[in-house]
């Protein structure tokens, strides 16, 4: 699994291995990856043109020494410093061959670099390495370093442990920040670069170990072979009832193809048995399309003929349904349902915020789990009746800190909440996170997130808990988008799952 930990974490483990080390020591750790880096990188590295872009710090050390050893490898390399830089590491440069040039000034007397000329050498370059600031980079990029990031192409630069501009912790971009292709990070996994805008600015992110000894996570990403063992795969004596079952509601005369999209995904999710609750025109769509769902149709909000369907392990409601006050009588009628899990999205998700807000503490005294799958949008909405949120507040606050404030909804909530949209976030009410790290944006699309409705639901009625059918949801549902034709339909999502599924599996048999 992979696991991601804030700056102030990562300090607290580097300070012991720095007093244990000898000078450099920890530091020579981490340039050996990015060398290793690097490398690929380049084609060739003896006659490569290479441009290191170096700050003051530690960050800046680091990119030095690695040009210094691709400098004494054969490759030209050119260091562009917009002031003090770390004297061992420049030291080394020098002496393996490399050039350092001042952009910025430091001293009277100091000898500086045009900044054309500055940006005819990174325009010539095989590779930028991105060295300016590090992980306690704050806030917007002041001059002279802002001209410099500003050079930084994007398809040749790969940064330095996080890319100048990105918080470490939020991933909020400063103006000007550096798009980098790759970056090579250190120790662990920082969230900044697996969240928010600073995920797009990392590009692929690669992880050097030097040692750290770390606490427990603070965001988590499943990976293949997490998916693979938490899968519910039916044994031997499984039979559909036993393997779970699935309450669904969903589809309405507006929107009859969103209950076909969430049913689809909800036979691919695992439960052995799926109970369909709909309208007359959306259960006719469902019919023709799904016949191994067993329907219940239903007038727009009987919630007595929708509990009676029989017994099920989860709910899910919402895709297809119009937020009007039949819908909020059928959710009130599936919260009241204590004992089984409870998926809302979509046309359902005002009608539990408005539930909440007259009982705050309904969903934490709910015994059975609630998962809410919104879309920015949604959140708003969601967390502006439920919680009081000034909503013309809470895109500032998403933008400022994406994984925090889908934390705290979660937690004033008493809900696992899942946030849609590039990197979705899972959070837990007792903190715990993951993000998603598979998908691509042609899943962007109409009827999508109906399909993830009834895929998270299968998983939570199979009996995965509530963050990880979540989780492993949004994991397949965006696994499954990469395999997709361009462009995407939702309708595709479906039929692509077992292929994602059976390969899953194989993993772990290999």
């Amino acid at each position: 699994m992979l696991e991601a930990h804030t700056v102030a974490e990562v300090r607290d483990a580097e300070a012991p291995l720095l007093a244990s080390l000898p000078s450099g020591g920890l530091m020579q750790r981490a340039v050996s990856g990015l060398v290793s880096h690097a490398v690929r990188r380049l084609d060739r590295v003896y006659g490569a043109r290479i441009v290191v872009l170096a700050g003051s710090g530690d960050n800046g050390g680091d990119a030095l020494w690695a040009g210094a050893r691709l400098a004494a490898r054969g490759a030209r390399v050119h260091a562009l410093a917009p002031g003090r830089t770390h004297p061992e590491a420049t030291a080394a440069l020098r002496a393996a061959g490399g050039r350092l040039h001042r952009t910025g000034p430091v001293e009277p007397a100091a000898a500086g670099l045009g900044i054309d000329a500055a940006a005819d050498l990174v325009d010539s370059a095989d590779l930028v390495l991105d060295g300016l600031l590090g992980i306690g980079g704050r806030g917007g990029l002041r001059e002279p370093y802002a001209r410099l990031t500003a050079l930084a192409p994007a398809r040749r630069t790969l940064a330095v442990d996080v890319p100048s501009g990105v918080d470490a912790d939020t991933g909020t971009v400063a103006d000007g920040a550096v798009w980098a292709a790759s970056t090579v990070t250190f120790g662990t996994y920082k969230r900044g670069l697996l969240v928010g805008p600073g995920a797009v600015h990392a590009g692929r992110v690669e992880l050097v170990d030097i040692g750290l000894t770390l606490p427990e996570p603070d965001l988590r990403a499943l990976q293949d072979r997490d998916v693979a063992r938490l899968l519910p795969v039916p044994a031997a004596a499984d039979s559909k009832y036993s393997r779970g079952v699935l309450g669904l509601v969903g589809g309405s005369d507006r929107y009859p193809g969103a209950a076909v999209l969430a049913v689809g995904g909800a036979l691919r999710g695992g439960a052995g048995y799926l109970r369909v609750v709909a309208e007359t025109g959306a259960a006719e769509y469902v019919r023709r399309a799904h016949p191994e769902s067993v329907l219940t149709v239903i007038d727009a909000g009987d919630a007595e003929t929708m509990l009676g369907v029989g017994r099920v392990q989860a709910w899910a409601i919402g895709p297809g349904l119009v937020p009007d006050d039949a819908t909020r009588r059928l959710v009130d009628a599936l919260l009241e349902q204590s004992g089984t899990g409870l998926l809302v999205d979509a046309g359902a998700l005002d009608a539990l915020a408005s539930a909440v807000a007259a009982r705050p503490e309904l969903l934490r005294e709910r015994r059975g789990a609630v998962v809410l799958t919104p879309h920015e949008g949604e959140f708003i909405r969601l967390t502006g009746t439920a919680l009081g949120w000034d909503q013309a507040d809470t895109p500032g606050r998403l933008l400022a800190d994406r994984l925090g404030t889908v934390r705290q909804a979660a937690r004033d909530l008493g809900a696992v909440v899942l946030l849609k949209g590039n990197r979705t976030i899972i959070a837990a009410p007792d903190g715990t996170a993951f993000v998603n790290l598979t998908g691509t944006p042609w899943l962007g699309t109409a009827g999508s997130g109906d399909v993830l409705t009834g895929l998270a639901g299968s998983l939570l009625a199979a009996g995965l808990s509530a963050p990880y059918a979540a989780a492993v949801g949004a994991f397949l549902h965006g696994r499954a988008g990469e395999r997709g034709p361009v462009p995407l339909a939702a309708a595709d999502l479906p039929g692509l799952l077992p292929g994602v599924i059976e390969d899953l599996l194989a993993s772990v048999e290999e």
